[in-house]
């Protein structure tokens, strides 16, 4: 049973039979949660963002956005585009009213038209989960997809099987799992009544 990064270290290396590739295994965990995070837009990762058209960075675990707004005399949606847009659309970058679009450039965001005042940006982002670690034994991969990172793991560890036979099964595991899950995540964002359209 998968409930710590300990246990699962243990698995890997019991489906690997390979003693001589324990001290890499976290290696295989760590490249495993970045091909998850490529590949799963969830719950579990989803965050809520606070700034300001004077300070919108992006959080250091930032993977997606979901949806940003403005807010001064009154909220707006911001749509996403890319920097040269902006640039190209709103070439003045002094004051030019409430922002209704928003670009990433580097690790900021920039704004069309280019804000008037300090508008407060709020929204929602998809982020990483805390990497597992020795001082981080569990997250959402352990407690809710144990078999996911299992398998995955075990997939990152391919350069070191050569022909394994056994990479074909466990990539169509993590295949199986990760449709699994989207499936989940698919009947729980239309659970609790029935879809209707609304004006507005």
């Amino acid at each position: 049973m998968i409930d710590s990064y300990a246990t699962l270290q243990s698995s890997i290396a019991s489906f690997l039979h390979r003693s001589d590739l324990t001290s890499i295994i976290p290696e295989f965990i760590a490249d495993a949660e970045t091909r998850i995070y490529n590949e799963l837009r969830i719950r579990a990762m989803e965050a809520a963002y606070t700034g300001s058209t004077s300070s919108a960075a992006l959080p250091s675990v930032f993977l997606e956005w979901i949806f940003l707004t403005a807010t001064g005399s009154h909220e707006q949606k911001l749509t996403r585009k890319d920097a040269e847009w902006i640039y190209t659309h709103y070439p003045e970058r002094t004051g030019q009213g409430m922002p209704k679009y928003f670009a990433r450039e580097g690790n900021s965001l920039i704004f069309g038209p280019s804000p008037d005042s300090d508008y407060t940006i709020t929204g929602r982002y998809y982020k990483k989960l805390t990497p597992l670690s020795d001082s981080n034994t569990t997250n959402w991969l352990i407690s809710d997809a144990p078999a996911l990172i299992r398998y995955a793991a075990l997939c990152e560890a391919a350069p070191y099987l050569a022909d394994d036979s056994r990479i074909a099964i466990w990539e169509a595991k993590v295949n199986l799992e990760i449709q699994r899950i989207k499936q989940t995540e698919r009947r729980e964002r239309r659970s609790g009544s029935v879809l209707s359209a609304t004006a507005g």
